[in-house]
């Protein structure tokens, strides 16, 4: 029950993401939806921080009861405080730099720390084992943001769709607190343990930056310093892709401890690589189910941005496959070697971010849309080399006068 909860939970957030995105295309003109996308792209990033910095160390969180609930309290307060202080620099630099991007940062900045509690609120249920709640949260956060959005007229300006999206969060954050109160009432708030030096999420943001949001910064970049278009492009033709999302996040999340319970490496590696390969065709075969959508049909889903989007299906679709094998290797060395996935994860992240700037000085957003496929590509067969390295060191014979407790085990740095 727990594990399907937490599924179901995932389902609902990456539905919400795509509904936002679709529902928000269909309401704005091409320039209007970049917009939008490059605000979203924004808080996608800072969530992604958050959830890095602050969810992923409190779902590590054991100990006694009373330790656990001061975990979560302390987890939800300091996602209070810093999404208030990041608000403060978005509010003041939308209202400088004014127009419609300016005010749609503007309105991010104020619904910032509504939305960020809100989704944060999902790590200290995970923590205290309720997932079930954190799904009730999140389906009235589902419910409440289409019909928010969908009430808006046509052509509303990226501000008013941010705000509107924003604010609908509120029912869902109201009821979360409440759910989460009977198990933290009474317990210690101790903001200073993420202030300290050498705190856990430090690892973990770096593996965020470098994994994810270096590319999203790079698209963002995209938006401010060439074609805010080619944002709209990129972020309508991955929507598309939100459905494997959800896959992929099911992956990451349950992959390791499923794979480390098949008790050998190579039952992992052999497992591992077919569910990559499962991975692989469904991307391509919803690449070949959007490609064949009537044109009229893509306009409902993304309005204008249907036909920009449409033309990056073919990268897009591609690097989703190769996306596909790429998780499966990651997860699989985070079971056999875990230190070894930082540094593919450094390296490879960086060349995906200049593959997709050369790519697209070459040839526009179609071009920026190859260069990330290329660069998942790379990190794909770089991730794999490492599991065939890392299988065929652990079948090396010890050296003669060397006992085998002390070879390197799975947990030896890389």
């Amino acid at each position: 029950m727990t594990v399907a909860a937490s599924v179901l939970d995932q389902a609902a957030t990456s539905l919400t993401n795509i509904l936002v995105l679709v529902i928000a295309a269909r309401l704005s003109t091409a320039a209007g939806f970049a917009a939008f996308s490059m605000v979203y792209l924004t808080f996608t990033v800072l969530l992604g921080l958050n959830m890095a910095y602050v969810g992923q160390v409190v779902v590590l969180e054991r100990g006694d009861p009373a330790a656990l609930a001061g975990a979560c309290r302390s987890a939800v307060a300091f996602t209070a405080c810093a999404s208030c202080t990041a608000a403060v620099p978005l509010v003041a630099g939308g209202v400088l730099v004014g127009g419609r991007l300016g005010d749609a940062f503007a309105a991010l900045g104020v619904v910032l720390p509504f939305t960020l509690v809100q989704d944060g609120l999902r790590y200290a249920f995970s923590a205290l084992r309720r997932p079930q709640r954190a799904l009730v949260a999140d389906t009235v956060r589902l419910m409440c943001v289409v019909p928010a959005l969908l009430l808006q007229p046509s052509d509303a300006s990226p501000g008013r769709l941010v705000a509107a999206w924003g604010l609908s969060a509120l029912p869902a954050l109201l009821l979360g607190l409440a759910l989460l109160r009977p198990f933290v009432t009474g317990a210690a708030v101790r903001l200073r343990r993420y202030l300290r030096r050498g705190h856990l999420g430090m690892r973990f943001v770096v593996e965020f930056a470098v994994g994810n949001a270096s590319s999203q910064l790079a698209v963002l970049g995209l938006g401010v310093f060439a074609d805010p278009l080619a944002v709209g492009a990129l972020r309508g033709s991955t929507t598309l892709f939100g459905p494997l999302n959800v896959l992929f996040n099911s992956v990451n999340a349950f992959g390791p401890p499923v794979l480390g319970r098949l008790g050998g490496r190579r039952a992992t590696v052999r497992a591992a690589a077919g569910l990559g390969a499962v991975l692989a065709v469904l991307g391509l075969g919803w690449a070949g189910v959007l490609a064949a959508l009537p044109a009229h049909v893509g306009r409902r889903l993304l309005g204008d941005t249907w036909h920009s989007a449409a033309a990056l299906l073919p990268a897009a679709g591609s690097q989703y496959a190769v996306m596909g094998l790429g998780t499966c290797a990651l997860v699989t060395l985070r079971v056999l070697k875990p230190r070894a996935t930082l540094s593919v994860q450094v390296v490879f992240s960086l060349v995906a971010v200049v593959l997709m700037l050369g790519g697209y000085r070459l040839g526009g957003a179609p071009g920026a849309a190859w260069g990330l496929a290329a660069g998942s590509a790379l990190k794909a067969v770089a991730a794999w080399l490492r599991v065939q390295r890392s299988t065929a060191d652990a079948r090396t014979p010890a050296a003669p006068g060397v006992s085998a407790s002390a070879q390197p085990g799975p947990d030896a740095a890389s």
